[in-house]
Parts: structure tokens; C-alpha cells; sequence
């Protein structure tokens, strides 16, 4: 169940991240603001695809963004902070362009990374009755 929390948690992260990444790096923005850009997608997405979930089984958008924000909150913030410090870890990382690998490879590691960090994480909250623990009384 917690892996299963940590991929629905990575694919919204992912999607922000990467985006984030994608823009920031395309507009030329300072790494620091590229960065930003990416966590606030990675919220944006990781709470949308919660919502889009959860509004099916009736809750309205209110009742559903608060059930995202108790659901995935620290997954995301636990995904984030691996994610990023991998990534400013990686020597030139940050600093490379989307037509060159280690622009994509250090990307996919430091998701990678933030899984394996973040499926303990999610494990515990669940075990409490916390994080994804709490979307399931609305599936």
C-alpha cells in the first residue's frame, strides 16, 4: 500500500517537477527560481491528481483539496526535498539544457531516489492512519 501511495504521490510530483524543470530551464530562470517553479508544479499536480480522485466519489472541491492536503502533503514535501538535493548534488546538473543527458538522467535519478526515500515515509504515515490512509474511506 505505501509503494502504491508513493507512485500515485511521484506521478504528480514527476509531472510538476519535470515540468518545472522543463520551463525553467527553457526560460533560462536562475536555478534557485527553476527550483521554486518545480516544487510549486509538483504541489500543484501531486494535490490535483488527489482531487481528481477523490471529487469522483462526490466530494466537492472544498471537502476534496482538504483531503489532498492531509493526504499528500508531507509525501510531497519528503519527495521535494530528496528530489532537489539530488539534483543540485549532481555536478553540471542544473546547469545543462534539455537537449544534453544528464539534464533528463539526473532528472530520473532524483525521482528514483525520492521513491525509495518516500515509500518508508508513506509506510509510517499509513501504519498511523495518516497520509494516503485518509483517501480511503472516499474510493
Amino acid at each position: 500500500m505505501a509503494a502504491q501511495a508513493t507512485l500515485h504521490c511521484l506521478t504528480g510530483c514527476a509531472i510538476g517537477e519535470v515540468l518545472g524543470m522543463v520551463i525553467g530551464t527553457a526560460a533560462g530562470l536562475h536555478n534557485s527560481g527553476t527550483i521554486v517553479l518545480s516544487i510549486i508544479l509538483a504541489f500543484i499536480f501531486g494535490y490535483a491528481l488527489t482531487m481528481r480522485g477523490v471529487m469522483k466519489s462526490g466530494l466537492a472541491l472544498g471537502a476534496a483539496f482538504k483531503v489532498a492536503l492531509a493526504a499528500d502533503t508531507v509525501s510531497i514535501a519528503v519527495m521535494e526535498v530528496i528530489d532537489n538535493a539530488v539534483i543540485v548534488t549532481i555536478p553540471g546538473a542544473m546547469d545543462a539544457q534539455l537537449s544534453q543527458w544528464q539534464f533528463w538522467g539526473s532528472l530520473a535519478l532524483s525521482l528514483a531516489i525520492a521513491f525509495v526515500v518516500t515509500t518508508p515515509v508513506n509506510r509510517w504515515m499509513i501504519s498511523r492512519g495518516l497520509g494516503h490512509a485518509v483517501i480511503h474511506g472516499h474510493h
